[in-house]
């Protein structure tokens, strides 16, 4: 596919390669996504996406780990990786004149990695690091606690930084076989913006032999169990999070979920900022968000609030969600479709936020531009926005509450554990 906004090409037996001219840029971000995560795995893989995701810069075949960091650090630019529940990306962004350098360093990692045991042995104690920092992260700790219950039994609901004792049995042969089996087309997307020449992309990508990933993939059916789960530990705050049924990734009702979300707890002016934190001083943090994955999604909100003001955060929070819908009015819609109309402008500035915005493509057949984005998020009407909104709230909702069990206690006793 090729149009004004991005140019498109599949590489035979290769990558599909998607670009985003910018002609006035000085810099160009070049993304390899997989669309391998951490639902991919199985429970004794839990953590190998994001192990990957560390390993492949601990060298190449003609690069071990300090000369590869050098050359990265030569080029001046970013590179970094991320891992999500469906998505691996690896990326970069450099000056325009060092890209073609920048392409054949992220090739070369992706397909010729060293992955040498002594450093995976290193590397594993630094991801063991890693999950003592979300253990000590409150909010972080309880979302993956929240996930856990909300998909029980499923790998949607383990945590992509995996477990101890399965990242403890894999071996660094383990990490090529998966990366062999998985990191490969039909599974890899390459994405690129900035200033760059889309056919000499493709040139210097087409001249690689691509191994392919092996046998095809069927992802488990994601299925929500909506409950209350009651968490003890002790934190300065209790922490908050409920979940409603939202969208998958390529769904047409995003524009309306996302004018939904921006005013129920997506800015200042949202109905949840404004009930508790501002009229009440429930909280400091409160607000909403949108996971999407590409079978299904969740609308979470989110918060922290003081022990002895937890019963009250609770009656206004619930108040507010079963008022939103019907509370929906002209005037707040607009104020949202104006926040999320400077949100995409502001965003078509940006290299490297056009690179991610491109790893989309693994998700629906067509990308839609920045501009006709705002274009549809214009044409929202509020009774489609009370319809999607009243729907999705009506749904009984996972919530997770973690505190002290004397706090607990307190939410029990008013009756909010049997919802």
């Amino acid at each position: 596919m090729t149009s004004a906004f991005v140019e498109e090409t599949q590489i035979p037996n290769g990558p599909l390669v998607v670009s985003h001219a910018m002609p006035d840029a000085q810099s160009v971000a070049i993304g390899f996504f997989v669309d391998t995560g951490s639902r991919d795995e199985d429970e004794g893989q839990a953590g190998i996406a994001h192990a990957l995701e560390h390993m492949l810069f601990k060298g190449t075949q003609t690069l071990d780990v300090h000369a590869l960091s050098e050359r990265l650090d030569q080029l001046g630019g970013h590179a970094n990786a991320f891992t999500s529940r469906e998505r691996t990306c690896f990326h970069i962004h450099v000056l325009h004149e060092d890209w073609q350098e920048a392409l054949s360093l992220l090739t070369e990692m992706m397909l010729k990695p060293r992955l040498p045991e002594e450093e995976w042995l290193r590397e594993r104690e630094v991801i063991f690091s890693e999950m003592s920092m979300v253990d000590d992260t409150p909010d972080e700790w309880v979302y993956d606690q929240h996930m856990h219950a909300l998909f029980p039994g499923q790998s949607l609901g383990r945590p992509t930084l995996g477990t101890k004792d399965a990242l403890k049995a894999l071996s660094h042969h383990d990490l090529r076989v998966y990366l062999e089996q998985n990191y490969r087309p039909p599974r890899l997307l390459v994405a690129a913006s900035g200033h760059l020449d889309h056919q000499l992309l493709v040139d210097m990508l087409t001249d690689i032999t691509w191994p392919l990933a092996e046998g095809g993939r069927v992802r488990d059916k994601a299925v929500m169990q909506p409950q209350v789960q009651l968490l003890e530990r002790s934190f300065e705050q209790v922490q908050l999070v409920a979940s409603f049924p939202g969208i998958n990734s390529a769904s047409s009702q995003r524009p309306v979920a996302w004018l939904a979300n921006q005013m129920l707890g997506g800015s200042m002016s949202s109905h949840l900022f404004r009930e508790v934190r501002e009229k009440r001083g429930l909280a400091y943090s409160i607000g909403s968000h949108l996971s999407t994955l590409s079978d299904t999604g969740v609308w979470s909100i989110s918060g922290g609030t003081d022990p002895s003001l937890l019963p009250e955060c609770l009656h206004v929070i619930r108040d507010t969600i079963d008022a939103f819908a019907s509370s929906i009015c002209e005037a707040s819609l607009e104020r949202a479709k104006r926040q999320m109309e400077v949100q995409f402008r502001m965003g078509m500035e940006s290299v490297e936020g056009h690179m991610l915005y491109l790893g989309g493509r693994l998700d629906e057949e067509i990308l839609l531009s920045h501009t006709q984005w705002v274009e549809k998020i214009r044409a929202v009407q509020p009774d489609e926005i009370r319809a999607w909104a009243g729907e999705k709230l009506a749904a009984k909702p996972m919530w997770s509450i973690c505190a002290s069990e004397h706090v607990l206690q307190t939410v029990e006793n008013v009756g909010f554990a049997d919802v």
